[in-house]
């Protein structure tokens, strides 16, 4: 199932508000995130993915996360936070994440999720 968008897209309410990026519109619904995933996801080869311990308020959710993939035959590492809310069935209805990139192999240091160790 790996670089398969529905899985992903299956965990989100029908109207929900899908931002990816701190100055990017957000896409709207299932379909706009799947607009979004499906060629994120087909572009990226050979990921690892580390998330941190959730933060949990209600019906709200902040968790860390860090990945490196192979994108065009080139490594490239994100670490990012996403923001989430959640109906009453556990789907998602909003997401905003905020995230950064770098060229290269750079694995988490131990901490990077809690605060407690030093981001590379």
């Amino acid at each position: 199932m790996a670089n398969q968008p529905e899985p992903i897209i299956a965990l989100y309410g029908d109207g929900a508000s899908y931002g990816t990026a701190p100055f990017r519109e957000p896409r709207m619904g299932q379909s706009g995130a799947r607009d979004y995933l499906a060629p994120v996801l087909a572009a990226q080869q050979n990921v690892r993915a580390w998330f941190g311990e959730p933060i949990v308020d209600g019906d709200r959710a902040a968790v860390a996360w860090w990945a490196i993939a192979t994108e065009e035959g080139r490594l490239i590492t994100y670490a990012g936070v996403s923001l989430l809310r959640f109906d009453e069935d556990g789907l998602v209805i909003d997401e905003w994440d905020a995230w950064n990139m770098v060229e290269g192999e750079r694995e988490p240091t131990p901490g990077w999720a809690t605060g407690t160790g030093k981001i590379p």
